[in-house]
């Protein structure tokens, strides 16, 4: 099949001789060495070995266009194993990206510089996402991926149709990530996804036969990939590959045996050329071996020439995708889907729920209410991508609106991720980066350990990722302490730029949706019961949870209690308000990420007063001591939970309205 996404390279790209594209492909491993030797750290090994590869890609075939760098029908390039960023910011340097100037190319690794020592997502440079975890690149790719089909069934091949080209190495394969995200890839046909396997049997510690011996292209083809191997350093077999797999009716995976560090005289195919500068002398005997006699950073003109007009070559392809989008029906819609800015097509129906459950006053967990909070926003809003890592019955993901993705019809908005916890993140973090789609998917809280890399990592990029966390504690009753969350909620709320989201009822856990869904920004976690929870807040037009904190029930005069509370035991507060013989104040804590970024004045108006503090959240108390000081009193878990039914383990673990009541009149006395 011919895509038009492989736009033709013009008469000079195509023109280009092997000779010139070893020179082209040298010039990438000049840069990348006297980068990562003026820097005095970095990893030479690998720009310098696939930089024939990436020269073959970057030349005959990458849709892409420095001049409109977000142009969103471009090919993605994700560098997998990030480590080897010099060789994504040399290339982004010679195709001609304005940010990607010499002086970044000099500045590499240091502060301020956009060449970080591993890739940080700049969309406008040519960096389509941060990597350096291993995996974590690949789990995006799948997700890059994925959107791209999603969108192309909504929008059609003359406005999506782009390819993923992920390139990884043999560290990115051993993580567990690469497992899950490589067969969800394999499972949902995403042809066209393209992996570069940089196989250079060389690990830090040595051969990758230390630890490594897997059959990779038999690993792939079991998850239902193609597979080609080519000699990573001879240009016809790499572009007949990726030629093949443009072609292909499945992903595909090009495994390139490439030399590590190759040109260096004594470090080529050695673990001494992954992650340390190669000294002086050993490049002079690379300038030597690959006859490149030009200075550090010096790129004759002729050879950056030549990369220019390679950077020139999709600027046809863009003028036409633009052409094409101007007169589409779809202008306006894909315009807004790709802006991000979704605030004001989802107010009203956040108001309407609120006005219903403030209404209605259900005793629902807010599993289910942001069950119900889905059922309405799935429908208004088309551009949101749920699933479930195989709980979507007891997250309450999928909606009357839902339909399910498939490798025979990617028309859909649902996703079954299997029990793929971490693969689901990465590839939601993948989503988001690709733009035009909101991603959201469940699991149980416990399992955020599994997901956590890719969650910090979307709260590092600023992503809008909504994970949707349910049975958020001991609540969760028989299942045991192996299902039970209990540091889970504090150790998320450690992550910058993430917000944890623990409701207390049906209107807040709407509050809590519309905050995740406005935020362009950051990822969100909304961490939600089993058991059901009275209603407890009124009707009202303003997002309180907006305040990360604020007074649900308040006494007549100055407080002598104020209790703070979050998710299910705000109830617990409200009913304990009752029976304690004092002025008491009950703050429900929705977002303690929302309520340390309030005024001064405003947090202090909650927090700095006489009164006795009690904090109660049934999880550990890391974090609320900002809040109530060190010395008060905290009523929740400081050991893991047990088997038995819910209410049993409240009791028995000593938070309950009456542990409040006697906890407030102890303080009173004393």
């Amino acid at each position: 099949m011919t895509s038009q996404s492989a736009a033709a390279p013009d008469a000079q790209t195509q023109d280009l001789t092997t000779p010139q594209l070893k020179s082209m492909a040298n010039a990438i491993r000049a840069l990348s060495m006297d980068a990562v030797q003026k820097a005095n750290s970095g990893h030479p090994g690998m720009p310098m070995g696939m930089a024939d590869v990436a020269t073959v890609l970057y030349s005959k075939f990458l849709k892409f266009n420095p001049k409109d760098p977000e142009w969103p029908d471009r090919d993605r390039v994700i560098l997998s194993g990030g480590h080897g960023s010099m060789l994504l910011y040399s290339l982004n340097y010679l195709t001609g990206y304005d940010k990607m100037t010499i002086e970044e190319i000099k500045n590499f690794r240091q502060l301020g510089a956009i060449t970080a020592g591993h890739p940080e997502v700049e969309h406008n440079a040519g960096i389509e996402t941060t990597t350096g975890p291993l995996g974590q690149g690949i789990g995006n790719a799948v997700g890059f991926a994925l959107a791209e089909r999603i969108l192309n069934g909504r929008y059609g091949d003359g406005l999506v149709n782009h390819y993923t080209y992920v390139m990884c190495g043999d560290g990115d394969l051993m993580e567990g990530i690469s497992h899950e995200a490589c067969s969800l890839a394999g499972h949902l046909n995403l042809n066209k996804m393209i992996m570069l396997y940089d196989d250079n049997s060389i690990s830090i510690d040595g051969s990758t036969d230390l630890s490594f011996i897997d059959d990779t292209p038999k690993r792939f083809e079991a998850y239902g990939w193609n597979t080609i191997s080519v000699d990573g350093h001879n240009i016809d077999e790499i572009e007949a590959a990726i030629a093949k797999a443009q072609d292909s009716d499945k992903p595909t995976l090009i495994s390139c045996k490439t030399k590590i560090g190759y040109g260096a005289p004594t470090k080529e195919g050695s673990s001494s050329s992954h992650g340390a500068p190669l000294g002086e002398d050993e490049i002079k005997g690379a300038r030597e071996n690959l006859d490149w006699p030009h200075a550090p950073f010096e790129v004759p003109d002729d050879i950056l020439e030549d990369w220019r007009s390679v950077g020139e070559r999709g600027k046809a392809a863009c003028h036409d995708w633009k052409n094409r989008i101007n007169i589409s029906d779809w202008q306006d819609c894909h315009t807004k889907a790709h802006a991000g800015d979704y605030a004001a097509a989802i107010a009203p129906v956040i108001a309407e729920l609120k006005k219903e459950f403030a209404a209605e006053k259900p005793k629902k967990a807010t599993r289910q209410t942001s069950g119900m909070c889905l059922e309405k926003l799935v429908e208004s809003l088309w551009l949101m991508i749920g699933g479930s890592a195989d709980l979507t019955g007891s997250n309450n993901t999928k909606v009357a609106a839902s339909k399910v993705i498939n490798k025979e019809d990617y028309e859909g908005n649902y996703i079954n991720y299997g029990v793929r916890e971490h693969g689901m993140a990465a590839a939601m973090n993948g989503m988001a980066l690709h733009g035009g789609l909101l991603p959201y998917a469940g699991t149980f809280l416990q399992f955020a350990d599994y997901s956590r890399p890719s969650i910090r990592l979307a709260a590092l990029m600023k992503q809008r990722v909504v994970h949707v966390m349910t049975h958020d504690s001991i609540g969760l009753g028989e299942d045991g302490p192996t299902h039970q969350p209990v540091e889970h909620v504090a150790a998320l709320r450690a992550i910058p730029n993430n917000y944890v989201f623990r409701p207390c009822d049906g209107i807040e856990t709407a509050e809590s949706w519309e905050l995740a869904i406005s935020n362009q920004n950051a990822p969100s976690v909304l961490a939600l019961t089993r058991q059901g929870l009275p209603t407890l807040c009124g009707d009202r037009k303003e997002n309180m949870t907006a305040k990360g904190a604020y007074i649900l029930q308040d006494s007549d005069s100055e407080p002598d209690v104020t209790i703070f509370a979050s998710g299910s035991e705000v109830h617990l507060a409200i009913e304990a308000a009752e029976k304690i013989d004092a002025n008491v104040r009950v703050v429900s804590v929705p977002c303690m990420d929302l309520f340390f970024e309030q005024s001064g004045e405003y947090f202090q108006s909650l927090v700095c007063n006489k009164s006795v503090k009690i904090a109660v959240e049934a999880g550990i108390r890391q974090g609320w001591d900002h809040i109530i000081g060190g010395h008060s009193t905290f009523i929740g878990m400081n050991s893991f939970g047990a088997s038995a039914p819910a209410p049993a383990l409240f009791e028995h673990f000593g938070i309950t309205t009456e542990a409040i009541v006697e906890a407030a009149n102890k303080k009173l006395k004393a």
